[in-house]
């Protein structure tokens, strides 16, 4: 589903302050699969779901979704292959417009717009049924703004409009990071049972190894912009929070520099 050449990225470049974000990666993601990565602070986690979504430019290298080259394919052309949450819980919505009209938005992801009315009666129905899974009862807040709404409801709304249109692909960006850990633990539930009656091939961003290591088929560990560990299947079932740091402090020879990792 995901081939990635040899990707690399770096930030001012040419100058004092050039940063090598990632460097030379190759990866390749089967459709299914669900992938865990962590890394420290600045390990290039954020910047690689950016390089895939288009957000960034790439210096070097090739991208490849679902068999497509997408290498120079601009943000919004992606947006037909890629569904998206971000850490925080107000980007992924639109606070000045109601429930129905941002899901409204959602089903067009990647579609020309035309001048109609941009929530339609049949797609109320779609609606409804897609809040029921949340359990909120948001299903009978369709007219709500969603500014009225907690973060946690946004994020869980957020979730929703991301797999409205079942993407190819699902970024996820730390996307529990900035909620209480009760509100995390359910939107961490949700996002396990959508991707798994989906079958959704998904990258996930997190700073917490615990989290890591519960969820998804696979686990990834960035450094300095490089993949250092790669494990899958039996592998990562058998590991343990002490495992990960061991292994980070025996290729690195340093200590895991983010205590927000060892949450949980």
């Amino acid at each position: 589903m995901i081939r990635l050449a040899r990707l690399t990225k770096r930030f001012h470049r040419g100058g004092v302050n050039e940063v090598m974000a990632l460097d030379g990666i190759d990866l390749h993601i089967r459709p299914g699969d669900f992938v865990s990565i962590i890394g420290s602070n600045g390990a290039g986690k954020s910047t690689l779901l950016n390089c895939l979504a288009g957000t960034y430019a790439i210096d070097a290298g090739s991208i490849r979704l679902g068999g497509r080259d997408v290498t120079a394919w601009p943000e919004y052309r992606r947006a037909k292959l890629i569904g998206r949450v971000f850490q925080d819980p107000l980007v992924g919505t639109c606070a000045a417009l109601s429930i129905e009209q941002n899901m409204a938005l959602a089903i067009r992801r990647g579609r020309s717009r035309t001048l109609a009315w941009g929530v339609k009666k049949p797609d109320r129905g779609l609606f409804r049924t897609q809040l029921e899974i949340l359990g909120l009862g948001l299903e009978d807040r369709l007219k709500s703004r969603v500014g009225l709404l907690s973060g946690g409801q946004r994020q869980a709304l957020t979730m929703i409009m991301a797999t409205l249109i079942e993407p190819e692909v699902l970024l996820l960006d730390e996307h529990t990071a900035a909620l209480d850990p009760k509100t995390a633990a359910q939107i961490l539930d949700l996002t396990h049972r959508i991707i798994e009656t989906r079958g959704l091939t998904t990258l996930m961003v997190t700073h917490n190894m615990a989290q890591a290591l519960s969820f998804g088929n696979r686990l990834i560990m960035l450094h300095r912009g490089r993949v250092i560990l790669d494990v899958a299947g039996e592998e990562k079932a058998g590991l343990k929070v002490d495992d990960l740091l061991a292994r980070f402090y025996s290729s690195q020879g340093e200590a895991f520099s983010s205590d927000r990792a060892l949450l949980g």
